[in-house]
């Protein structure tokens, strides 16, 4: 059994470079659909409009991580706050072809 502490990362292992670039800020984003609208519709929009999203209430949203789609997960609620929990990663070889 491998007991982890705060902080140690076990794929780090063995990877000395990789300990450098622990810190540095990423921008992590999670589209839960989209739509398209007419710039009418969109400066009819008030308090309490509703927009529709091309995805179902049960999809997976995607989440991304500097704009590359790295994982899908399912949105949950912990003390009345959003979050998303991952429930797929996509492989590499997924990443490397949604870079074409």
């Amino acid at each position: 059994m491998n007991n982890l502490q705060p902080g140690q990362y076990p794929a780090a292992e063995g990877r000395g470079n990789l300990k450098l670039i622990m810190d540095v800020p990423l921008q992590v984003s999670v589209e839960l659909g989209s739509t398209k609208m007419r710039i009418k519709e969109i400066l009819e929009l008030g308090v309490g409009s509703v927009i529709e999203l091309d995805k179902l209430a049960s999809d997976p949203v995607d989440v991304y991580v500097n704009g590359r789609l790295i994982a899908r997960g399912e949105v949950v609620v912990i003390d009345e706050t959003f979050g998303i929990k991952i429930t797929d990663i996509i492989s590499p070889i997924e990443r490397v072809t949604n870079l074409q």
